[in-house]
């Protein structure tokens, strides 16, 4: 089969099931091409994410809340367009909202590093390439998602969801020590290139992605939307800030303590995400989202509570592994409770609208975490994401007795 040739988005709609490919070929190989693309679009995010908040901080000389600005102008990118993006991965193909992503991000690396150069406005031009990455990554993983529904079917979701976030967790992982080894011997402008390459690789490995016909059907309105995910969207999103927490403030809260190996927090966060998706990645389809969401934010809360009272780096490594390995089957989890009652014609903007709940705790939660470390400290970024952890497990029980 060729790159371009379109391929059936439901099972049911081509054979029957014992002889199609999502049940004779492993789930992992059907998805490993889109979860190739989905790892180097990720490491776009991660290479830079270890050394951006000491960049915004010590180089430019901004306090906690440009810190905490600059991570989530991003989020804040990705949020406003992600019905954008989703409406045109049904209406053009996911194929087409990918490689038009991956393209913002190789811009996004390049205007990073161009920031890194200019003595006046620095700042404006870092946040133009955030909002650029925010856009491409919007693309990408809108795309994504209804590729990897559309290739495996939707009774798999939680089971796509669970592989595309390995994809984007490990990038993550394995971004944030490469790019401090970067940024030692190349500078900020060094990591900027990296991470336009990233995606730009990305694009050449793409062409070996076979065309998924759109979706087609009546464009859902945002509102109808958010409306379709909804309790489920709010368990994530309270969920994800710890996440922002880790990402943007562990570094700073090493640096305050006097601690070294600030990016091992971040490493910790992603290897203990990934080990917790592979081992699990399929608990959500098989014994309910709601049930494995109740556990997973309960361990997430707890990791978060051990950030706040690490006495020593390794203890707050240690707490970081456990918040990685409590989020990383939130995502599928509330996911499978939200897809629930979602048309197909529909898929790609629903998933975009649930993935934009991650994008408001990001760019909504992070900032008002630079105020509140400004204020009392940056341990009270975690003791915030504990709080917000119970929350999400608060909507996770909701959801399990309803359905029940």
């Amino acid at each position: 089969m060729t790159p371009s040739s379109p391929i059936p988005i439901a099972p049911a709609q081509t054979a029957p099931p014992s002889t199609h490919a999502a049940t004779i070929t492993p789930l992992w190989q059907v998805l490993a091409p889109v979860c190739a693309v989905v790892f180097l679009e990720f490491l776009a995010m991660g290479l830079p994410l270890g050394v951006l908040p000491s960049h915004v901080h010590g180089v430019l000389g901004h306090g906690s809340l440009v810190v905490g600005l600059a991570i989530g102008a991003q989020s804040a990118a990705t949020l406003l367009t992600r019905h954008a993006a989703g409406t045109r991965s049904d209406a053009r193909g996911p194929r087409h909202a990918m490689l038009a992503g991956l393209s913002l991000s190789v811009i996004a690396g390049l205007v990073l590093a161009l920031s890194g150069v200019v003595a006046a406005g620095s700042l404006m031009v870092l946040l133009i390439a955030r909002g650029l990455l925010g856009l491409g990554e919007s693309l990408v993983v809108s795309g994504a998602l209804a590729y990897g529904v559309a290739l495996a079917g939707r009774e798999r979701t939680g089971a796509v969801m669970a592989w595309v976030g390995i994809a984007m967790y490990g990038a993550l992982a394995a971004g944030s020590p490469v790019g401090a080894a970067v940024h030692a011997q190349r500078g900020f402008v060094g990591v900027a290139l990296a991470a336009a390459f990233a995606p730009g690789l990305a694009l050449l490995a793409a062409r070996w992605l076979q065309h998924v016909a759109p979706s087609g059907g009546t464009r859902l309105a945002w509102p109808r939307a958010l409306g379709s995910i909804g309790r489920a969207g709010a368990g994530l999103a309270l969920s994800a800030v710890g996440f922002g927490a880790i990402a943007t403030f562990a570094a700073l809260h090493f640096d305050a303590r006097g601690w070294s190996h600030a990016a091992h927090a971040m490493t910790a966060f992603g290897i203990a995400y990934v080990i917790a998706r592979l081992l699990g990645g399929s608990l959500p389809d098989r014994f309910g989202g709601a049930r494995v969401a109740v556990a997973s934010t309960a361990i997430t809360a707890a990791g978060q509570l051990g950030l706040w009272l690490a006495p020593s780096p390794i203890a707050a490594i240690a707490a970081a592994a456990v918040s990685g390995l409590g989020f990383s089957l939130a995502f599928p989890s509330f996911g499978v409770e939200a897809m629930r009652t979602v048309a197909p014609q529909h898929r790609g903007v629903a998933l975009g609208a649930y993935a934009a709940c991650f994008d408001a705790a990001m760019a909504g939660f992070v900032p008002l975490l630079g105020l509140a470390v400004g204020a009392m400290g940056s341990s009270a970024a975690f003791a915030i994401g504990a709080l917000a952890a119970i929350g999400a497990l608060a909507v996770a029980l909701s959801l399990l007795r309803r359905a029940r």
